[in-house]
């Protein structure tokens, strides 16, 4: 990776320092806990029996067997713990009227997914329990499986025949109704008549989030309080979900995220697995754990994305965009999961993203299927909003016959008009295109490579090069909770922290924010460094336990740093406040007089002064304290952010495509992002890098594909590709600076970013490169073998035409769902 960076040598200051992760010397060495590594007296070990049908009624479970095996302390199945297995929440129902099946952890009656799981076992240990597992004979009755999207739309067979239908829900976004723009069908009439009109259909595949440790569960039920231990990104929303569904009150439940291999959202969930663990030590009355293997991680996890869109733009005959209609169709898989049903929302936003639309309206349908269930997955929505834009906009390039960066350029927001409100009704409060673009271009060598794309296009150069772009703005820090509650989510969106000063001089500091990765300790210790004028390593941060971090929203949606950041700044702003009247009292000064700086109280116009750290020992021997004043400098403080925060960038890639074999070759990538006031620069190329891999391997490699029976058959490594570094190159990113006017740090939010933007660019340059052929779409994953087939039948194109309803169902009887239909309407045509 190929860093450009031009920050002083020396610098004091800790926030924008690069220092290498705290975490960092436990975690590469293993001298960490992990759940899977916690060991209690008495432990049970458990293993899941799992359908191996994507829909069938359980006609008979035989436990005998199994019963009676070595080692084996019980067996379980959904009857015999119906009472206390709790239920699998939603949190984000889209509206009154959505249709949601129950999703018990392990159900009574019928299957809904291969996958699921009808029975559990306990046994001494994990080997004794997986093979026991096997011994139990399950009696199924197979029934009819959805497994197509466009087909659920049809009703024609149902995931869940007690709702009558698969649809889940329907929710719109329309600017006319918002009052934020104009009738975006009268734009679309008005371009057809003297314009632009471009339609396209594009598929977001079916992605597995592959975190690096799978997920684990250990309950101990012996104490006062039931303690879960779990490899989770949500432990105070779990502890919730545990106290609403199963009867146990929440003070008697504390829940533990020790260190955390990951997320990337696919640990964003309350699981059926950590119910039914709970459930069993409940019964037995013993510690249980449940480690899952890496294939029960591919086919039981919750997967990601799994979209159909068709999209309407139209615009002048110069390019100038005059509106956009976006229609979705989201499959939820078996069931609506904690926040799947919402995800498409979150991209309900974005499909507008840097350009100043006049009309637009976004809706979404979601349905059910007999796959896993869907949920969050790095980007939430928002890549999938970005891939549409950003496939469009090199679409009304080629149209226009201009550059894809000139048309970009020419309806993007200017810097000098922000804060802007969008046609979807957000305010983006900072941001520069201009100088990241620019800065992107002269890395990239943008003229030079355009340039001998032409060469090789005019000499028949079997190789091809293709050049991709990608411009993009996301919301991070989900956010406001008076808007999460216009949108029916279960939750808030504020985030907690306390700072703890003690007597010698070190510094404890409790977030709800719950790491699973991303260097929480070492930036959160930079911030309060800098903010309380004490030494980094003297700074102690504790998180992902409920009981030492009693409040919380956790960790997702780049909210960490944006949110959780800035409630540590307000804490640590409490802390000097109430260590001011203190310092006066011992500096015999008046409180009015005091300036703070650097860690030290002085008294203006002197060198009278007393260190923070002083304070805080004086404190804690009360022995000479103002009248009224508790001696004690811990402060507290819950932020609830005022909107989202909205980083951008640009990215670009060059793809080498050989037009003989359908193999591709990343030749160059160069990103520029402005995520605002940077803390730790080293952490965010790390945060960067691992998005970057993330987004291009969903446009390279993954895509979570099932057999006509509803088996999962990219359920390993094996056939389920993951790229390693063997398969990427050194990326050159840089950074521009607009400063967030939301929170006092300045930041954005970074997470997510490299995964948001880095799909589009890389599909982008691939259809570029093939342009000249006839190609205006390749589906993901472009894999050599899609590409050498679209180039056989290049100039072969699928007709589809949308119905005009409000409420859409896209062609069930499309021959080839891997090969969208487009059409291009313009002057001439």
């Amino acid at each position: 990776m190929t860093t450009v960076d031009d920050r002083p040598a020396e610098q004091t200051a800790e926030i924008g320092r690069d220092r290498r992760r705290k975490e960092d010397q436990r975690l590469i060495t293993g001298r960490t806990k992990w759940t899977d590594n916690i060991t209690l007296n008495g432990m049970l070990h458990l293993a899941m029996v799992r359908s191996p049908l994507a829909h069938a009624k359980i006609a008979g479970i035989n436990t005998d067997e199994a019963r009676s095996a070595s080692g084996v302390i019980a067996v379980f199945t959904g009857a015999d713990i119906a009472d206390i297995q709790g239920v699998n929440i939603t949190a984000w129902p889209l509206s009154a009227e959505q249709k949601t099946p129950d999703h018990l952890p392990m159900p009574l009656e019928r299957v809904a997914h291969a996958g699921e799981i009808v029975a559990v076992v306990a046994a001494r240990s994990a080997a004794e329990a997986r093979d026991a597992a096997e011994l139990v004979d399950v009696e199924w009755e197979e029934l009819p499986a959805v497994l197509d999207l466009k087909e659920a739309a049809t009703d024609a067979v149902l995931a869940h025949p007690g709702l009558g239908t698969n649809k889940s829900a329907f929710w719109q976004l329309d600017s006319l109704e918002g009052g934020t723009g104009g009738d975006v069908d009268e734009a679309i009439s008005a371009a057809r008549a003297d314009g632009i009109v471009i339609e396209r259909e594009y598929r977001q595949q079916r992605l597995i989030p592959a975190f690096m440790e799978p997920r684990s569960t250990v309950v101990d039920p012996t104490g006062e309080q039931v303690t879960m231990w779990s490899a989770t990104q949500i432990p105070h929303v779990l502890r919730f979900c545990i106290a609403a569904t199963t009867g146990l009150p929440e003070s008697k439940i504390r829940v533990i995220a020790p260190d955390v291999g990951g997320g990337f959202g696919g640990k964003l969930q309350s699981t059926p697995e950590e119910f039914i663990t709970l459930a069993v030590a409940r019964k037995l009355g013993r510690p249980c754990k449940y480690t899952e293997t890496r294939s029960e991680t591919m086919v039981s996890g919750h997967h990601g994305r799994d979209q159909w869109q068709r999209l309407t733009l139209a615009a002048q005959k110069d390019g100038t965009v005059t509106g956009l209609k976006v229609e979705l169709m989201a499959d939820l898989g078996a069931y609506a999961a904690l926040v799947g049903g919402g995800v498409p929302v979150l991209g309900a936003w974005m499909f507008n993203s840097i350009y100043k639309f006049p009309a637009y309206r976004f809706n979404t349908t979601n349905y059910y299927t007999n796959k896993t269930w869907v949920d969050a997955y790095r980007g939430a929505g928002r890549p999938e909003a970005t891939y549409a834009i950003e496939r469009l906009m090199d679409e009304l390039a080629v149209e226009v016959g201009v550059d894809p960066l000139e048309i970009r350029e020419k309806n993007w927001i200017k810097h000098e008009e922000f804060p802007f409100t969008t046609v979807a009704g957000m305010t983006y409060d900072s941001g520069n295109y201009e100088a990241a673009t620019a800065r992107a271009r002269e890395l990239f060598g943008y003229d030079e490579l355009r340039a001998e794309q032409q060469q090789r296009r005019e000499s028949g150069d079997p190789v091809q090069l293709g050049i991709g772009v990608s411009t993009f703005t996301e919301m991070c820090g989900l956010a406001p909770s008076r808007i999460l509650g216009a949108l029916n989510y279960g939750a808030g969106g504020w985030e907690s922290a306390s700072i703890r000063m003690l007597a010698t001089g070190t510094v404890e500091v409790i977030t709800g924010a719950s790491a699973h990765g991303q260097g929480h300790e070492t930036a959160w210790s930079q911030i309060v460094a800098d903010r309380l004028g004490v030494p980094f390593e003297n700074v102690e941060v504790l998180h992902g336990d409920t009981q030492i971090a009693p409040k919380g929203m956790d960790s997702y949606g780049s909210r960490s740093l944006v949110v959780g950041g800035e409630a540590l700044v307000r804490a640590a702003d409490k802390v000097i406040e109430k260590a001011r009247p203190i310092a006066a009292h011992l500096l015999e000064a008046n409180v009015d007089d005091l300036d703070f700086a650097a860690g030290q109280f002085t008294v203006k116009g002197t060198d009278t002064r007393i260190g923070l750290t002083d304070v805080a020992l004086a404190t804690f021997a009360a022995h000479n304290l103002p009248d009224d004043v508790e001696p004690s400098l811990d402060a507290d403080a819950t932020y609830d952010p005022v909107n989202f925060s909205f980083p951008h960038g640009t990215h670009l890639c060059a793809m080498e495509v050989d037009t003989e074999t359908g193999a591709t070759k990343m030749r160059k990538y160069v990103c520029v992002d402005d995520i605002g006031v940077i803390v730790n620069p080293l952490i965010v190329e790390g945060q960067v890098h691992g998005g970057l891999v993330q987004g291009i391997a969903q446009a390279l490699w993954e895509g979570a594909e099932y057999d006509e029976q509803g088996t999962l058959v990219t359920g390993s490594f094996v056939d389920y590709t993951l790229p390693t570094a063997a398969d990427t190159i050194s990326f050159v990113t840089d950074h521009t600076t607009s400063p967030s006017t939301y929170n006092s740090l300045g930041t954005k939010g970074v997470g997510e970013a490299g995964t948001i933007a880095s799909t589009p660019a890389v599909v982008n340059a691939i259809v570029d490169a093939l342009r000249p052929m006839g190609i205006n779409d390749i589906a993901m994953p472009c894999t050599p073998e899609r590409v050498w087939t679209a180039i056989q039948t290049a100039g072969a194109t699928q007709d589809a035409d949308m119905p005009s309803d409000a409420q859409p169902h896209f062609d069930a009887d499309a021959p080839n769902q891997d090969d969208p239909g487009s059409t291009t309407e313009g002057a001439g045509q």
